[in-house]
């Protein structure tokens, strides 16, 4: 099973920029699956999965800024 690049993007938070890489994959029993990797920092990554493209890209588009911001808070409060 092996997962295939299908389609990148940009998530933009503030001023940075982050790409995303989407991914198919075929299921043993046949179905799509579908995983959006998000690259945050070296070393840092995101990793999404859903049963549609669509419903994966709005889960980014959510997802990315609300776990970018949360991190930022949690270094100033640690600090």
């Amino acid at each position: 099973m092996f997962r295939t690049l299908i389609k990148t993007d940009d998530v933009v938070v503030g001023p940075r920029t982050y790409r995303v890489r989407y991914y198919e994959q075929e299921t043993e029993r046949g179905a799509l699956r579908y995983a959006a990797e998000i690259l945050l920092a070296p070393g840092d990554r995101i990793i999404l999965d859903g049963d549609s493209l669509a419903n994966l890209e709005a889960r980014t588009a959510r997802l990315v800024p609300a776990t970018v911001y949360s991190r930022s808070l949690a270094r100033v409060t640690a600090a």
